[in-house]
């Protein structure tokens, strides 16, 4: 099991910070191109607990994946967990926290996911799986600090 965790300063309100993030579309604007990434269910304009939400992804070789997450626990304004129901990852466990802070709002992500025990699994991740989920972080950073940068 891999555990990664990040936190990031956004220079919003609570609410704002919280409208964005519950709201599923958005999901676009801060994952990288070369995903593919597709929502491919309706959804919502803003999740609740229980929402399945099924997206079509191409995470290597262009090669499509679906993916299917719930939304698990929401407690407003304060964090939400999302869990892999169906695709890639053996487990997908993220949980985004908000805090209001001066002058703006502290997030973290909490993710744990495991790519299965078996010996294609455990090559997979050296070679790529654990870069990649690195990368998609690291991109969703930058796009949220260039979507949120306060005008100068």
């Amino acid at each position: 099991m891999r555990r990664l965790v990040r936190e990031q300063f956004l220079p919003l309100t609570l609410d704002q910070a919280w409208d964005f993030f519950a709201t599923p579309k958005n999901l676009n604007l801060v994952t990288p191109d070369d995903l593919v990434f597709e929502i491919v269910s309706e959804v919502p304009d803003k999740m609740y607990e229980g929402l399945i939400i099924t997206y079509r992804i191409k995470p290597m070789l262009n090669i499509p994946v679906k993916w299917v997450t719930e939304i698990t626990h929401i407690r407003d304004k304060a964090f939400f967990v999302d869990e892999q129901r169906m695709g890639p990852y053996n487990i997908w466990h993220h949980e985004h926290h908000f805090k209001s802070v001066e002058g703006g709002v502290l997030m973290t992500d909490i993710l744990h996911y495991d790519i299965g025990k078996w010996v294609f699994g455990w090559i997979a991740g050296q070679l790529f799986v654990h870069k990649k989920v690195q990368e998609i972080f690291d991109f969703r950073y930058k796009a949220l600090e260039k979507y949120f940068a306060k005008p100068a």
